[in-house]
């Protein structure tokens, strides 16, 4: 009957998700929550926890979920942190930064020119899972992206090292990393021309390395065995389930307030209005972590920021899983301001600048204007009262930061299953879509 299953372990929640296959689309037919068990020595724990709630919701009339096909997705054991190492600021690492946002990562460090003794103090300090190391457009500079590969090869961090820079110079990257037996795998330039960004083919090859060599929670060998797809960090799937729910109804923003971070994901290529004034290119599909706004882990971070006394005497009711009406209200004000405060820093913002014709308008970052939908999904959005009215507050178009509009519609992923969809995507993409595109009809009617 084409059952399939999917697990997230999450830095807080662990969920297990079971659909069919039918009419071209996937049907929910069971869902359990559990929480992630990495403290306990084995995320395998919370896994059995998750599945054991998922029996008692499950439609045995889907068929033998033993018989299930499995799909998995994890951000446990902190996520995937990776250290990024560019030409410039503006141009080669920040389209590094963007190709490992968009891969799933949480980006501990970024460098910019050639390396020197304190970067490499800090990079050893992150302790990165991955290396991303760009630099030149295709036969452009090479001599400091040399050096810095020479660098990275010599703080021998028993790491993978990805190259995405100037494709001029491989082999002697190549050799650099050999002779120092460090591994290092090759993707095409990030940059490979002035105004063109290219982030696809290093997203893709993070995903490969994260699920080879980087998925080293206890218990996570257990998961492996279970699929034979790759195992995804979670938000390069919610930005895979994003891409396709604009592929089947229009330009999206999904964000996704979590216990510890708060990603905000857009697909998107903006309107010709501001696009023409736009200082860099960007990618259409973008994904932003504002690692210091989460509702559980992070929440006093965020308590910090908003510097709101009333709410911080209010620390006392926090709980992973809030139950009762003081403790949904501190998350439901905790979510509100990562919010607010994460989809503004993923947009792009406008400023005048004055030329030799006189002032003109130019713009910094992600257009947000032409985004038709506005998606939430994570713990804080969709299980507490009032997501949908936290999203609206942010539709005030353009002005000094270029937000959606006030008709972009609002839809709370309430089933939570954003994430597994995504994850899906790997072996059927047009059945998500169809997903999606039955979602959004069966909800406005």
């Amino acid at each position: 009957m084409g059952l399939i299953l999917t697990l997230e372990v999450g830095s807080t929640i662990t969920k297990a998700n079971a659909f069919r296959r039918a009419q071209g689309r996937l049907i929910p037919v069971g869902q359990g929550f559990a929480a992630t068990s990495v403290e306990a020595g084995d995320v395998g724990v919370g896994v059995d926890a998750a599945l054991a709630a998922l029996r008692t919701t499950y439609d045995l009339a889907a068929g033998p979920l033993d018989a299930a096909e499995v799909f998995v997705n994890s951000s446990a054991a902190g996520g995937l942190r990776m250290s990024v190492h560019g030409l410039t600021q503006g141009m080669t690492a920040r389209a590094a930064r963007e190709g490992a946002l968009g891969a799933g990562a949480i980006v501990a460090l970024v460098t910019v020119g050639r390396m020197d003794a304190d970067d490499v103090a800090d990079l050893r300090a992150v302790a990165p899972n991955i290396v991303l190391l760009a630099g030149g457009v295709d036969h452009g500079e090479k001599t400091i992206v040399l050096d810095n590969a020479r660098t990275i090869a010599d703080a021998r961090l028993g790491v993978p090292v990805i190259y995405a820079g100037n494709t001029a110079v491989r082999r002697q990257v190549a050799r650099i990393f050999a002779a120092a037996q460090a591994p290092v795998l090759f993707a095409d330039n990030v940059f490979p021309d002035v105004d063109v960004l290219d982030v696809g083919p290093v997203r893709r090859l993070i995903h490969e390395v994260f699920n080879a060599h980087i998925v080293h929670a206890p218990g996570m060998a257990r998961l492996r065995a279970l699929t034979d797809t790759e195992i995804l960090p979670t938000p390069g799937a919610v930005l895979r389930g994003a891409e396709l729910f604009a592929e089947a109804v229009g330009d999206c923003l999904v964000v996704d307030v979590g216990g510890a971070t708060t990603d905000v994901h857009s697909v998107t290529d903006g309107t010709p209005e501001w696009t023409a004034r736009a200082l860099d290119p960007e990618p259409r599909a973008k994904r932003t972590v504002e690692g210091d706004l989460g509702v559980y882990v992070n929440a006093a971070n965020v308590l910090r920021l908003a510097n709101e006394p009333a709410w911080a005497e209010r620390v006392g009711d926090l709980r992973a899983l809030p139950r009762t009406e003081r403790e949904l209200a501190l998350t439901r004000w905790l979510a509100g301001y990562a919010v607010d405060t994460g989809v503004r820093r993923h947009a792009g913002t406008v400023s005048e600048v004055f030329t030799p014709t006189g002032r003109t308008s130019v713009v910094r970052g992600k257009d947000l204007t032409a985004v038709r939908w506005i998606v939430g999904t994570g713990g804080a959005l969709t299980r507490v009262a009032g997501g949908a009215q936290l999203l609206r507050g942010i539709r005030s178009g353009a002005g000094l930061a270029l937000l959606p509009g006030p008709d972009a519609a609002v839809l709370i992923d309430a089933d939570y299953r954003f994430s597994a969809l995504g994850t899906i995507a790997q072996a059927y993409p047009d059945e998500v879509r169809a997903t999606f595109a039955a979602w959004v009809e069966e909800t406005t009617g």
